[in-house]
């Protein structure tokens, strides 16, 4: 048996060391050998902050672009969760009434589309007749206003009661306003597409509501998310009591309006001037004193007194309604000055139109809501 000697077996066990070691530095580099990382970039060069500013412009222009691309779909989003917000008071006094929310929403929304359809098949008809008959009769108005003498006058300088009576007896508003009938029948389809989304929409923001809203709140962080639930809660709150508010005015001068006519011999018309008037109350500022100049404008053309009687009528009922009706309806659900209410008015109808008016007045009254409840009691404390 053959032994290997002492000192060869040592260096045979130093081989092995160092080749272990050369393995070991190869598996397992030190950090130093990445190199050591450079100054950081300088934010305030002239090139950063160009490339940045480039960037965040380019990014911000191209969501405005999407925003206006969208804007239209927008529109039909906010209208349908106003209109909801309107209806969740009566979901909430019928859950106060002992019934659960899906039963509560369920009924809001079966006397919702039985209104809807009541409307449509017993209302229209007897509005698209009474439209008729103003359009045959409006030629005939037009020769008795132009008996008048001062509106002689003016017709003799302006001729503006020829170029009326010119365009109301051509008879071809629509194809006019729209273009052909073929622009007629897309604007048609457009308005009953875009209803049919609203309600779709309204129905789904009236069944979710509690959910679509928590999902927002849940965004909070959990220490203000309290705080903010009851602030969201009171801003749709405030929305709903001014879309049902606003439509209870709107009835009332409707219905006011159609007693009023009937009394004074212009049954023949009274639905349709009525629902003119109603819808057009529903304007704030100017809405109810158009609605007012149109049933009186008939009025005069039928008989001087009638016009009389009318133009008297609406002074006063205006009046009455400015003072006593709106601020007892208005009074729970929008708390927001008067110069404040005419700036929003003015404001959103510059941005959105009709629409934009509509909705000016909640929109207001919730941001300033937000700025007593934040921002002034944020500044007491300080």
């Amino acid at each position: 048996m053959s032994h290997q000697p002492p000192a060869t077996r040592d260096t045979a066990d130093a081989a092995d060391s160092e080749a272990a070691d050369d393995e070991a530095a190869i598996t397992t580099k030190e950090p130093d050998d990445l190199g050591e990382p450079g100054p950081p970039l300088n934010h305030r060069a002239p090139f950063f902050v160009g490339l940045v500013g480039g960037i965040g412009f380019a990014l911000a222009w191209w969501l405005f672009g999407l925003f206006e691309q969208i804007g239209s779909t927008l529109v039909l989003i906010i209208v349908a969760f106003f209109i909801a917000a309107g209806l969740n008071p009566v979901v909430l006094f019928l859950e106060r009434r002992g019934l659960r929310r899906g039963i509560a929403v369920m009924a809001v929304i079966i006397a919702f589309l039985g209104a809807l359809t009541l409307f449509v098949v017993a209302i229209v008809p007897v509005i698209t007749d009474q439209v008729s008959s103003i359009t045959d009769n409006a030629p005939h108005w037009l020769d008795e206003l132009q008996r008048n003498k001062q509106v002689q006058d003016l017709n003799e300088e302006y001729e503006v009661v020829d170029k009326v009576r010119d365009y109301v007896a051509d008879g071809d508003f629509a194809g006019a306003v729209f273009g052909g009938a073929l622009g007629v029948g897309l604007a048609v389809l457009g308005a009953l597409f875009n209803a049919f989304i609203i309600l779709v929409l309204t129905l789904y923001f009236l069944s979710s509501m509690k959910t679509t809203t928590h999902a927002f709140y849940s965004l909070a962080p959990a220490s203000r998310r309290d705080r903010v639930s009851k602030l969201g809660d009171r801003v749709i709150a405030g929305i709903g009591g001014y879309v049902s508010g606003a439509f209870v005015v709107a009835l009332c001068a409707g219905i006011s309006s159609l007693v009023f006519l009937f009394a004074i011999g212009l049954g023949e018309y009274a639905v349709a001037l009525a629902f003119v008037v109603a819808l057009l109350d529903v304007i704030p500022m100017i809405g109810a004193t158009i609605g007012a100049v149109i049933v009186t404008a008939i009025a005069f053309a039928t008989d001087v007194k009638t016009g009389i009687i009318c133009a008297i009528f609406y002074i006063v009922y205006q009046q009455f309604e400015n003072y006593v009706i709106y601020p007892r309806v208005m009074s729970r659900s929008v708390d927001i000055p008067g110069a404040v209410t005419v700036i929003a008015a003015l404001v959103g109808a510059a941005l959105l139109g009709v629409v934009g008016a509509l909705l000016a007045i909640p929109t207001a009254a919730a941001i300033l809501m937000l700025v007593r409840e934040v921002y002034v009691k944020r500044q007491d404390v300080r």
